[in-house]
């Protein structure tokens, strides 16, 4: 039962019976699934819809898009809120770069707080790979107009505070870079090479209410390299953190 979706399901909480009412199949066929035999694209969909896992994750071996698909194509999944989006998906994203990651938001406590993620970062920088974290100054005058909008006051600069003592064992380590931005950031991403999970901002909600895009592309053109060159931007305003 080490197969993806065999995972993927324990970690959703659903059991072969509750796959095979939902998705109206025999409890066998299910079993199937998650022995290694591939199921139907409808019922991948569905089984997408169900963990939260991507079909990449779930079936590994999927054929992925060519360099001349559309944009569209982009989009892996979309999740309605950040809170929807299973707890391990980040430190699963962040486990697949291989040449660089990248962390834009505003205090990223969600992922601070994750115990698995500051020594996730740490392994990959020692395997060479870059990182680069850009966080909100907590004294910043856009920080302290984002903690008015959620109607939280200070909170917001006590959020990226706290964020930054859970960070501040990886800093000093080699390949790995903090920096604090004084920006009013219309998303917030965690990229780990051609793949991110892109969280919109919405005026007045806290980000953990807005949604969130899983996008993998290797194209020059689309959805993710809009992201990525507005991170460069926000990055290269951004000043270091000091010890």
């Amino acid at each position: 039962m080490n197969h993806p979706l065999a995972r993927a399901l324990r970690s959703a909480g659903l059991t072969v019976i509750d796959v095979a009412e939902r998705l109206d199949v025999d409890p066998k066929t299910v079993q199937r699934w998650t022995s290694g035999r591939m199921p139907y694209p409808r019922h991948r969909d569905a089984l997408v819809k169900l963990t939260g896992w991507t079909a990449y994750d779930l079936w590994p071996n999927l054929p992925r898009p060519s360099a001349s698909t559309p944009a569209a194509t982009e989009v892996r999944i979309v999740y309605p809120h950040r809170s929807s989006v299973p707890s391990d998906a980040w430190a699963r994203l962040l486990s697949r770069a291989e040449r660089e990651i990248d962390i834009l938001a505003y205090s990223a406590l969600f992922l601070a707080e994750d115990a698995s993620v500051p020594s996730l970062l740490r392994d990959k920088a020692s395997n060479g790979v870059r990182v680069r974290i850009a966080l909100g100054d907590p004294d910043g005058q856009h920080i302290a107009n984002r903690g008015t909008e959620e109607r939280v006051g200070t909170g917001m600069s006590v959020r990226i505070r706290t964020a930054l003592v859970n960070l501040q064992p990886l800093t000093g380590v080699p390949g790995i870079t903090v920096r604090l931005h004084d920006t009013v950031l219309y998303n917030s991403f965690c990229r780990a090479d051609d793949e991110m999970l892109v969280n919109p901002h919405v005026y007045g909600s806290p980000a953990a209410h807005a949604p969130v895009l899983h996008l993998a592309s290797g194209n020059n053109d689309g959805m993710s390299s809009t992201h990525i060159a507005a991170f460069e931007r926000v990055w290269g305003s951004a000043k270091p953190l000091k010890d």
